[in-house]
């Protein structure tokens, strides 16, 4: 069974104040309560703008790299061109200069070539004029023998005769020939006079200067 608490003696409840501490008590829990509350959400607010901008930081830091790795790439790009073009002029230009050598030897090899054949058509021509003259020569010197109708004494004269006339002709080709060997004798000894002379000139000027003048 339930009873009333004992309320003291001499003393008054006073009702209303303990309501209004009740209350106040309450109001202050309620506002410690709300104050928590924003603070965490201030909080909370606060390392989500902080979190926005670590990740805006990031994205432009990234954006940043990828942009200068594409100047990097676009740079890499443009001196490969450069250097693929230069390679490719100076491959045009050596195989231009090589076709222009070639070209250049093949018409030298032509031009001698072709004054080849000239000389030797022109030496081909004298020789066959030499010996023609000298089939001329031979042919005016060589007489027909018309000896079908001479006897033996007339045989036998007709022997010597062409006998001392071979006889002749061995000793004009032997004089011949000496006067060709005397000939290149003088030539070469006249050549190395010269020789000695123009030595001997040449000396003879080197020692009449002194210091780029002469004596």
């Amino acid at each position: 069974r339930l009873t009333a608490p004992k309320i003291p003696e001499g003393e008054k409840v006073d009702f209303d104040d303990i309501q209004k501490k009740r209350q106040n008590k309450d109001l202050i829990e309620l506002q410690a309560l709300i104050d928590s509350h924003f603070e965490a959400r201030r909080k909370e607010e606060e390392e989500l703008v902080a979190l926005k901008e670590r990740i805006e930081k990031r994205r432009a830091e990234r954006a940043e790299q990828q942009r200068i790795r594409a100047e990097k790439e676009k740079e890499r790009q443009a001196r490969l061109a450069e250097e693929k073009a230069r390679r490719e002029e100076e491959d045009a230009k050596r195989k231009a200069e090589d076709d222009l050598k070639k070209k250049k030897a093949l018409s030298s090899m032509g031009a001698s070539y072709s004054s080849y054949l000239a000389k030797a058509d022109q030496k081909r021509g004298k020789k066959q004029t030499a010996r023609e003259t000298k089939k001329k020569v031979l042919a005016e010197r060589r007489k027909p023998l018309n000896i079908d109708h001479l006897n033996e004494d007339k045989l036998r004269d007709k022997a010597k005769e062409l006998w001392d006339w071979l006889y002749q002709l061995q000793t004009e080709k032997y004089d011949f020939a000496e006067q060709i060997k005397r000939k290149k004798y003088e030539i070469v000894t006249l050549r190395n006079r010269i020789d000695q002379a123009q030595k001997h000139s040449k000396k003879a000027g080197a020692k009449g200067k002194v210091g780029g003048r002469w004596k």
